[in-house]
C-alpha cells in the first residue's frame, strides 16, 4: 500500500518538475500532473529497458522520470495543436 502512494508522490513531483521546466502553458490539474509524472517515469523505464541502460526489474531514477514526463508533454502538445488545427480546418 504505502509503495503505491510513495509512486503517486514522487510522479507528482515529477510532473511538477516537468510542467516547470517545458515551456509553454500546460494546464493539467493535480490527478493528470500525478499521471504525467508516472507515466513518464513507466516511458523512461521501458526507453532505458529497450536501450539496456537498465536491467529487467531495475526502475527508471528521478531524472529520467522527470525527462520521460517532458517527452509526455511535449507529445501532448504536438496532439493538441494537431486537434485545434484540424477544428479551424
Amino acid at each position: 500500500m504505502w509503495a503505491i502512494i510513495w509512486i503517486i508522490v514522487i510522479g507528482f513531483i515529477a510532473g511538477l518538475l516537468a510542467r516547470a521546466l517545458k515551456p509553454g502553458d500546460n494546464k493539467l490539474g493535480f490527478i493528470m500532473t500525478a499521471v504525467l509524472g508516472v507515466a513518464g517515469s513507466f516511458l523512461a523505464n521501458f526507453i532505458g529497458q529497450s536501450l539496456g541502460w537498465y536491467k529487467a526489474g531495475d526502475s527508471a531514477g528521478f531524472a529520467a522520470s522527470v525527462v520521460g514526463a517532458i517527452l509526455l508533454l511535449v507529445i501532448y502538445g504536438f496532439v493538441q495543436t494537431k486537434a485545434a488545427g484540424a477544428d479551424k480546418g
